[in-house]
């Protein structure tokens, strides 16, 4: 029996245990993103944030639509680029001009070249994998890799044109996929 009010309170210490273990989480996080870009510098913010997600016990799925589906077809995901124009916050290729690249000089031949090749280099320098490894990495952590139908028909892209890791499914399917997602991100 408790004799006094004293005898009922808590340390602190002792409410955030309690508190802690009765809020403990039951269900797996899970992130869902929509990859719509099929740029290099649209690419890699999904790949690292689904494969990080993975790497802390989360689900983590990506819908690949329109130009995203590049990153899962056969012959394009090796060739993406980044492309200087509306990239306004594009460093200058070389390291000796200390501005940015004017969206203006996006448009000369061979800009989207050396801004891809920059991106590469950084990538490289920090020890980020190419796209193609990324890609068969995530596979292997556990990321669903989905390929929009809808948007496969309207760009004519074949399950044959796509690699064998992609799941095609339709929006209907990922959308009750992303209904469960802790986090949902459009990049």
């Amino acid at each position: 029996m408790v004799d006094t009010l004293a005898d009922l309170t808590l340390s602190l210490e002792e409410f955030k245990r309690l508190h802690a273990d009765a809020h403990k989480e039951t269900e797996t996080k899970r992130l869902a993103i929509v990859a719509s870009k099929g740029s290099m510098d649209m690419v890699y913010p999904a790949l690292i944030l689904a494969t990080t997600a993975v790497s802390m016990g989360w689900e983590a799925g990506i819908f690949f639509t329109f130009y995203g589906l590049d990153t899962l077809h056969k012959k394009r995901y090796k060739n993406l680029k980044v492309s200087p124009i509306g990239n306004s916050a594009m460093p200058a290729p070389f390291q000796a001009i200390p501005f940015q690249v004017p969206v203006i000089l996006g448009a000369i031949p061979g800009m989207t070249t050396v801004a891809t090749a920059l991106m590469k280099s950084w990538m490289k320098k920090a020890k980020l994998p190419p796209i193609q490894e990324f890609l068969t990495m995530a596979d292997q952590m556990g990321v669903k890799l989905i390929a929009c139908s809808t948007t496969m028909g309207v760009m004519k892209i074949k399950q044959e044109d796509l690699l064998p890791m992609a799941d095609i499914q339709g929006a209907a399917a990922f959308l009750h996929y992303s209904s469960k997602a802790s986090v949902v991100l459009f990049i």
